[in-house]
């Protein structure tokens, strides 16, 4: 019965989305909000809140929220924890929602109903959304929704998240909310055995009574599995698929960049040839446009790793390699599912640090922050090109294989391994003994929705420009200020940079950093290096009284003719550990609540950092480099 539905909508009437990881809820979520959507943190935690804006035929708009993905009310993450508190009203920022949309997954009703009933017993209005119906149906599994709606006492939709009209029935229900009665139970206030023990019961009833309880359809991702969860090629497989990846974002992302640092050379020169000789022209010129070109310049290998770290989250893959690389972990006293945070820190280690909150042990989520930053990430890609093209020949070892390309392939394992060792020292004080089951779901392989990969890299996009590039560009522009004033005295004889603050900064820093092989210019051009990694880069450039444009063309003859070989690989065992950038100490303060583990962070890498360039600079010297 179509009827038009009353116009009670006030502009702050909100939606909350909830159900079980891979449900399709996201894919509805960016179905119904397309591009209206923004994506921020929840008061007080760094877990990721997405709120779009549907609009109604009347003209109104609804608020809707995608929460964290969670399989109960009881919450083992701080993730689900954020549900949860939503949900109950309790959220910092945030009201009660005014409807809940209950997203189940049609080929595991028996999971997503539990969900529901929890949600229903909360005395929350509920709308139940069961996705996935298309690949039910070619799985031969036919819901009587009418039926689900009877036992459960609900509204209930049938939708296909990865379809353009698969949302229409859900839709006509959300213009029609204000014809819907709200339910009105009391909140349970049983105990969390009870509920689970009682909603399973009345699941099993539900499941018989609409005729569903024995279908269980022999699945190709069965077949599938029996290859890449083989103990042997399942590890090929994966390892494949890692090699692939890396070299993809070191190939693919060539092309672009150099094209970008040509647009930022040219831009440089046209802006710089219009602009009269002086202090202005220097700081756009050098300042500005180099700092930003230092930042986007990157963009094309976080948007290479990103794509493919999505693409494998999508298809189903992702939490299979967790489960292939689980003994591994466990050796080191982690999980499997630390293995996604740690793989997203070869992009950036703060969307590595922010994915360790879905890892239900406090311990487990814990380590795995502290050795997110050992992790190589993009940042050092231009200090490690820099170097390796000054100071390792260009030439073939064997096979077609490149001497530069090995000891980049070695730099990337030292971090890895760094990781893994200091994993396995906080094993000895921590739970060592303590065995950990890793329990995860294993959604069905599909393929991959376009929009959502749009989607999802574009907003990975933003956060990393909006986190990293502002705090860059500003160390950029310090930078510039440090090297410029105050201007050398009347007679001076030697450069202008050696009166600076930069070059008086660089000489006290040179006491304590000369024991590892370091100069007063690498000494000044860590501190900004110590920020933001990669400004090390235009730093040097700065330091040498060189355009910042021209980093990978002139800089590195000069330091190949005034700096040692073991000063070069010095700086590359100190960017191995590097201690971290303020915006991944400023994530890990936000993520544990505190300075101290930023502290620790800071502290331990810096150690480390010290030790392997002071080993490294020593070996080398007695080897004659």
């Amino acid at each position: 019965m179509n009827q038009t539905p009353i116009q009670f909508y006030p502009s702050g009437t909100l939606v909350a989305l909830v159900g079980n990881p891979n449900c399709g809820k996201t894919a509805l979520f960016n179905l119904l909000t397309g591009s209206r959507q923004k994506v921020a943190n929840y008061a007080g935690v760094t877990v990721e809140r997405k709120e779009g804006s549907y609009e109604l035929k009347d003209g109104k708009k609804l608020r809707i929220l995608d929460l964290p993905g969670t399989y109960s009310l009881y919450p083992r993450s701080p993730d689900e924890k954020v549900t949860c508190d939503v949900l109950a009203g309790k959220a910092r920022g945030e009201k009660k929602p005014d409807w809940v949309i209950c997203v189940v997954n049609a080929t595991n009703l028996r999971r997503g109903l539990r969900l529901v009933l929890g949600v229903k017993s909360m005395g929350l209005p509920i709308v139940v959304a069961v996705n996935m119906m298309d690949v039910a149906a070619r799985r031969g599994i036919h819901i009587d929704l009418d039926a689900l709606s009877k036992e459960l006492g609900l509204p209930v939709v049938s939708t296909v998240g990865v379809k353009a009209d698969g949302a229409r029935g859900l839709e006509h229900t959300l213009n029609g909310l204000a014809t819907l009665k709200p339910s009105t139970n009391a909140p349970s206030m049983v105990d969390e055995l009870d509920q689970s023990q009682s909603d399973q019961a009345r699941v099993r009833t539900i499941l018989h009574n609409i005729k569903l309880d024995d279908a269980v359809p022999h699945l190709p991702t069965d077949q599938l599995d029996k290859v890449f969860l083989h103990p042997l090629w399942g590890s090929l497989v994966l390892a494949v698929v890692l090699f692939l990846v890396f070299q993809a974002v070191f190939s693919w992302a060539s092309a672009p960049m150099d094209l970008i640092e040509k647009l930022t050379s040219l831009t440089g020169e046209w802006v710089g040839s219009i602009l009269p000789e002086g202090i202005i022209k220097s700081f756009v010129v050098d300042g500005l446009i180099a700092g930003l070109g230092g930042v986007i310049v990157f963009l094309p290998q976080i948007i290479i790793l990103f794509f493919f770290i999505l693409l494998l989250e999508e298809s189903g893959y992702l939490p299979r390699a967790a489960l292939l690389l689980d003994r591994l972990m466990g050796s080191v006293g982690l999980s499997g599912r630390s293995f996604i945070p740690l793989l997203s820190s070869f992009a950036c280690a703060i969307p590595g640090i922010m994915a360790a909150r879905t890892i239900p042990n406090s311990r487990d989520r814990l380590v795995t922050i502290l050795i997110a930053p050992l992790m190589t990430c993009s940042a050092r890609l231009p200090v490690y090109a820099l170097l390796i093209g000054a100071f390792i020949p260009q030439k073939t070892v064997f096979y077609g294989v490149e001497l530069q390309g090995i000891v980049l392939f070695v730099l990337y394992f030292a971090g890895i391994f760094a990781a893994f060792s200091v994993a396995w020292v906080l094993k000895q004080f921590g739970q060592h003994k303590h065995t950990r089951t890793l329990m995860m779901e294993l959604p069905d392989y599909h393929w991959p929705n376009v929009r959502n990969l749009a989607i999802g890299l574009w907003q990975r996009v933003e956060i990393f420009m909006r986190r990293v590039g502002g705090i860059i560009l500003t160390l950029t522009i310090v930078m510039w200020f440090l090297a410029s004033f105050p201007n050398a005295p009347d007679g001076a004889t030697g450069t202008a940079i050696e009166y600076s603050f930069a070059g008086t900064l660089g000489r006290w820093l040179n006491v304590l950093f000369a024991p590892i092989g370091f100069n007063w210019q690498i000494s000044i051009a860590l501190v900004p290096g110590l920020a933001a990694r990669e400004v090390l880069v235009s730093s040097l450039a700065t330091v040498y009284a060189l355009s910042s444009g021209d980093d990978g063309g002139a800089l590195m003859p000069i330091i190949a003719q005034q700096w040692s070989m073991a000063t070069a690989l010095s700086l590359l065992a100190w960017f191995v550990f590097a201690p971290q950038c303020l915006s991944t100490l400023a994530t890990i303060k936000r993520e544990t609540g505190g300075w101290k583990m930023p502290l620790i962070a800071a502290g331990y890498l810096f150690a480390l950092a010290y030790l392997a360039s002071f080993i490294t600079y020593r070996v080398a010297l007695s080897f004659g480099f």
